[in-house]
């Protein structure tokens, strides 16, 4: 398939300079390959699109292998590659789930590339799921933080079990201190696009609060930006006591922390992405990877332990050519980092604040999904029908194997779920809930 046909289903018009220096690099040349770029530049989309021109479409074997530090990053690149429409089959593999349920799912779907967490990579190249010698490439994303001490050994197990790699592609925001020598890097292609293109397109202010307990102030913050806020803590009980203090002041809430378990993670992610949630409190598990569109505002209301951590939260805004606003949350004793080149401007807040802002979508639980043979089309029908909804009153639709997600505006949810209570979908009775 040619690139212009993938770049049409994207609704990308043209490539940056990062991605097609990289294009050039890996189709053009033997060599291995370096990126460092800012988040939300394109850096997957800039691996992707060579490699499924480079793959075997007619050999049935994971030929490349893409490593990643989370789950959430596993799932998203593998729905970008299913985005592209390019023939090439893609899996994401990862913890909270039965390995022997992903093997099943390997000998089904028999991907041609796998996205995985290296814990979970480990798993099944011991276990013999994947024919390691069929593995020519191997892509690193986030590269610095696979890297690091905590995943360093599974690391190593994990490239001493693929011994037909020929090709390595390492990416991040940020660099790593040294790679490995158990990486095998060859002669090698480095990019470094990190001083291009993001600090114009982000504004960067402090807000002063009076108090060291900085809820009010974040609540009167948020009141002023209004919606679609990601705001960052560095504990997961901070996250959890500041997500509820803003429920109780009104606000619609997503909150997400390592602590989840992989459903409430996925919920809630899905609330944040589809508009069914405004407000997102997290710790830094969502500052990598997560390509959640449109989101308006960064609030550190802890500050960045490091300035890699600021580089990956920051760049959760501002990507491709959106704009997007940073805001420095400083109790009496606090002062902004160290590392900003430029000092922040005052963000002043004002007196008279509305109401915190309505979500303009909900998100609603279908109880059946590809396993019961159910399809985007046929929740569209469901809804149209039994719901009465109009095709402009449903948003985002997810069908998983055993359920659905569906985002519909929020002024419908009451006549929904009384229209719908009771009915079927494709001659089966389901349960329809909201997500929250």
């Amino acid at each position: 398939m040619e690139i212009n046909e993938v770049l049409k289903k994207l609704g990308i018009e043209t490539l940056s300079e990062m991605q097609k220096a990289v294009k050039r690099a890996v189709v053009e040349t033997k060599k291995d390959v370096v990126v460092l770029s800012p988040t939300g530049s394109g850096k997957t989309l800039a691996y992707l699109l060579p490699l499924v021109q480079l793959l075997k479409k007619d050999v049935d074997e994971v030929q490349a292998v893409v490593l990643v530090p989370g789950r959430e990053l596993a799932l998203q690149s593998a729905q970008v590659l299913k985005q592209m429409g390019a023939g090439v089959r893609g899996m994401a593999l990862y913890g909270g789930k039965p390995t022997m349920d992903e093997h099943r799912q390997l000998r089904k779907e028999l991907p041609h590339v796998v996205f995985a967490t290296p814990g979970r990579m480990n798993d099944h190249l011991t276990k013999g799921n994947i024919d390691a010698v069929s593995v020519k490439w191997l892509i690193i994303d986030e590269f610095d933080k696979c890297l690091q001490m905590g995943f360093l050994d599974e690391m190593e197990q994990i490239i001493g079990k693929l011994p037909a790699v020929e090709r390595r592609v390492l990416l991040s925001a940020t660099d790593a201190e040294d790679i490995p020598r158990f990486v095998r890097m060859g002669r090698t292609s480095r990019f470094d696009y990190r001083k291009e293109g993001t600090p114009e397109r982000l504004h960067v202010y402090r807000v002063e609060s009076p108090q060291k307990d900085k809820l009010e102030t974040l609540s009167r913050l948020l009141r002023q930006v209004g919606s679609s806020s990601v705001v960052f803590l560095n504990h997961r009980d901070s996250v959890e006591r500041t997500a509820s203090y803003l429920r109780s002041e009104g606000f619609a809430v997503s909150m997400l922390h390592g602590g989840l378990d992989q459903k409430q993670r996925e919920d809630a992610l899905y609330r944040f992405c589809n508009a069914s949630a405004n407000v997102l409190v997290c710790t830094d598990l969502a500052s990598r990877g997560l390509d959640i569109p449109d989101v308006g505002n960064i609030i550190h209301y802890h500050l960045p332990e490091t300035q890699d951590a600021y580089v990956h939260r920051v760049g959760r805004t501002a990507r491709w050519d959106k704009q997007g606003n940073v805001f420095f949350v400083l109790g009496p004793t606090e002062s902004v980092p160290d590392y900003l080149a430029d000092e922040p401007s005052v963000f002043e807040i004002e007196e008279q604040l509305p109401p915190p802002a309505a979500p303009r979508m909900v998100t609603l639980y279908i109880g059946k999904g590809k396993r019961d043979k159910i399809s985007k089309g046929d929740v569209v029908g469901f809804l149209c029908k039994k719901g009465e909804l109009k095709n402009e009153e449903i948003g985002r639709i997810d069908v998983r194997d055993r359920y659905c997600y569906v985002a519909i505006v929020s002024g419908k949810l009451s006549q929904v779920l009384k229209k719908t209570n009771g009915e079927k979908i494709k001659g089966v009775k389901t349960l329809i809930e909201v997500v929250k």
